[in-house]
């Protein structure tokens, strides 16, 4: 696909979710006109940019669309649910239309054609309904004017003239068409009586196309003919050009409608008040003559705006005035915005990524060799490039954190569309939209989030008739919320549902045989039982859950990830599930300690403190520090490395979910700046390790998962406490100087 293609791809899906979100709000606010505008808008620009790439397939579909979002616009349809409904339905068949595009296929298949269709019948019954209400739009209310417009422009234009703002599309002359034909035959209805042609789309010289059109018009009609009358005179490109006619008793509503919808950017006030119909030029030229002389007047430097002289001179409503301005004020901020983002593809950005990584650990290289060779301005001099390449590397990372708060506005359609299937009143409540984390665990997340969303959805909330008996507000709420913490995101989907019933759990663990009767299980390793393969309470399959798939899988997907996931539950009152994530997937600053001759890494992030201590020795692996209970573990004996340990060790002490644990080591080594690589397929079951990084002497190191490590030393100590625990049960446990028991498997 040519880039133009691309382009037109990314921004159209853009414009689709803008489009998806505005028809959610609407159907929460179907009275708010900026709101509809906004989605004719995205429509319009999405079909608009069919036609330049030649797509008909989704120039056709969209225009129909595009219809009735006019007829919404134009107050000749109301909303509704089934309106909104069908809409997003319409929203869904774009998106697989362009998708059919991305995947360069000349044309849909036959069984999303029909669809298509279907959904165009189905438009077609609701634009039919508000056949009677467009044949007497012409004969709108005439505004009332309270006498503080004096002339002929303003809010209420002269009662014989028609005002008709169009803008050909680039391939009505490709068509064999003349646009000034469709001028002249308009003048057959009646008198032109002004015509403004607008040429503002000509590109330079070099890069017109002298096939393309682009030119627009702004024309006063006189004429006893109605609307439709003169759409008709268009029928032949209407799908071809944008336009916009406005009746002789308009409103001042309409005209400011249509200043913002003006595609123009460059436009002064002057020209768009002119070119809308509110003003004529003789007035413009008055009020420039004003604004001159009021200046030279009072002396000062700065003249006053124009608008504000245009409304003394009482020539213009101060509505449209604002208008205007405000329409200015857009297209210079959005201006400003473009000037500011450059779009580069994510796989430069990945390469990018790859490369530091390599130029860091060739900086680690060349330090340990300045190291060695005692020379100290070397040493100075590969210091100073040390902290330039972790400044390159933070600066490189930070080009790919994205907002998460894309990936939650997405799941407000779900809430929306799963609510009216299960006939719940369900609400989505977002914060914390603005936590920032890698491009590349943002893509991986979507799917896990989707499965907690569902089944709080489906799960949690309960029915309207019993949340009311439970004394509970009628609709229920579901809740995403983003934060950083220990150098972390936790991800955290909560509801205010019924909870999660432990005894109804444990009852489905034993007869499933996952958990022997007489096992003695906290209360949160029995719900951390739903996580297992296949588990479910649900009495009766449904078309959302049911069938046991989905948390195993929202585990394993989300420990792909280097990150956990946890779920807490009061009876009653709701569940809340917490996803902890590590901000990026490709590098992080490290904290490097030896075992014997190996050296493994801890994420600086994680690490808390670190202690010397010579009696380690006993039984149990626990410490007193500072008055509290440290539980810890020895890398020597979960590693199984042959030899005797120093007479001095060192304890990490790490912090991972509010929890903290110590990790025994035979030597600190300092911090280090670690590019993580991925360990292969066949180590992909193996816990308490997260990955591997390359030292700058060429030799290989591993990076402890500190979320399994703290999750192992907590587990050893309640199984001291409680010796009567079955070792059937499927939870992890670390045992005396073995490396990792899975019992139960």
């Amino acid at each position: 696909m040519d880039e133009l293609t691309n382009v037109y791809i990314q921004e159209s899906r853009e414009q689709l979710a803008e489009m998806e979100a505005g028809l959610l709000r609407l159907e929460q606010n179907p009275e708010d006109g900026d709101n509809i505008d906004a989605i004719f808008r995205a429509a319009h620009t999405i079909k608009g940019g069919s036609g330049v790439i030649e797509c008909a397939f989704i120039e056709q579909f969209t225009h129909r669309v595009e219809n009735i979002l006019d007829a919404l616009r134009n107050g000749e349809a109301s909303v509704s649910g089934a309106l909104a409904t069908l809409l997003l339905e319409c929203c869904d068949h774009m998106g697989r239309l362009i998708d059919v595009l991305a995947a360069q296929q000349p044309e849909p298949e036959a069984q999303l054609v029909e669809h298509g269709n279907a959904l165009t019948r189905r438009l077609q019954v609701f634009l039919d309904q508000t056949a009677g209400t467009a044949a007497g739009s012409a004969n709108l209310t005439v505004q009332e004017d309270e006498g503080t417009v004096e002339s002929s422009g303003g809010g209420v234009v002269d009662t014989d003239a028609w005002h008709i703002s169009i803008r050909f599309g680039p391939n009505v002359l490709r068509g064999g068409t003349d646009p000034l034909s469709f001028i002249r035959f308009l003048g057959s209805l009646g008198e032109i009586i002004g015509i403004e042609t607008i040429a503002d789309a000509i590109p330079s010289a070099e890069e017109m196309d002298p096939e393309s059109c682009y030119l627009g018009f702004e024309i006063r009609l006189q004429t006893k003919s109605s609307k439709s009358d003169i759409e008709r005179i268009f029928d032949f490109v209407r799908e071809d050009c944008d336009l916009r006619i406005l009746s002789p008793q308009s409103k001042v509503s309409d005209y400011v409608r249509l200043i913002q919808e003006l595609p123009e950017d460059t436009l002064r006030l002057g020209e768009m008040l002119v070119r809308c119909g509110a003003l004529t030029q003789t007035e413009i030229d008055q009020g420039l003559r004003d604004q001159k002389q009021t200046t030279e007047v009072s002396g000062e430097e700065t003249p006053p705006p124009l608008g504000e002289i245009l409304v003394g001179n009482k020539v213009v409503h101060p509505e449209i005035v604002e208008a205007a301005v405000t329409r200015q004020t857009q297209v210079v901020e959005k201006k400003a915005r473009e000037a500011q983002l450059v779009r580069v593809h994510a796989d430069k950005l990945d390469q990018l990524i790859d490369l530091i990584g390599e130029l860091v650990i060739a900086g680690a290289s060349a330090n340990l060799l300045a190291l060695k060779s005692r020379n100290g301005e070397l040493v100075e001099a590969t210091s100073v490039l040390s902290r330039l390449v972790e400044s390159i590397r933070d600066s490189a990372l930070q080009l790919r954190m994205v907002q998460i708060g894309d990936t939650f506005t997405r799941f407000n359609r779900v809430v929306r569309d799963v609510s009216k299937d299960l006939g719940k009143e369900i609400e989505l409540a977002i914060s914390g939209a603005d936590t920032e984390l890698d491009k590349s665990v943002v893509e991986k997340i979507g799917d896990p989030l989707m499965h907690l969303v569902r089944n709080s959805l489906d799960h949690g909330i309960e029915p309207v008739e019993q949340r009311l008996a439970r004394g509970k507000p009628a609709c229920g709420r579901v809740s995403l919320n983003a934060f950083h913490d220990s150098g972390s995101i936790v991800i955290q989907v909560s509801d205010d549902g019924g909870g999660l019933n432990r005894e109804k759990i444990r009852a489905k663990a034993i007869e499933r045989e996952l958990i022997q009767p007489t096992d003695s299980l906290s209360d949160a390793e029995v719900i951390n039982l739903i996580f297992e393969p296949g588990f479910s309470t649900v009495d009766q399959v449904s078309k959302l859950s049911g069938r046991g798939v989905g948390m195993d899988v929202v585990r394993r997907n989300i420990q792909a990830l280097r990150g956990t996931v946890e779920v807490t539950s009061a009876e009653g009152q709701g569940t809340t599930f917490t996803i902890r994530l590590p901000l990026t997937l490709a590098i992080i600053d490290g904290f490097l300690v030896g075992v014997g001759k190996a050296s493994y890494v801890i994420p600086l992030d994680a690490v808390v403190e670190c202690i010397e201590h010579k009696n380690l020795a006993g039984d149990r692996n626990f410490l007193n520090l500072r008055g509290e209970a440290l539980p810890f573990i020895r890398l020597r004996e979960l590693f199984e490395v042959e030899g005797s340990p120093p007479a001095r060790e060192s304890i990490v002490v790490v912090q991972f979910g509010g929890q903290r644990a110590g990790i025994v080591v035979d030597q600190l080594m300092g911090e280090f700046q670690t590019v993580i690589k991925p360990l292969g397929r066949l180590f992909s079951n193996l816990r308490g390790i997260s990955g591997s990084t390359i030292l700058g002497s060429g030799e290989v190191a591993l990076i402890l998962d500190v979320a399994a490590l703290v999750n192992i030393v907590t587990r050893s100590e309640e199984e001291h406490l409680l010796p009567n625990r079955n070792s059937a049960s499927p939870q992890l446990a670390y045992t005396g100087n073995s490396t990792f028991v899975s019992s139960g498997r």
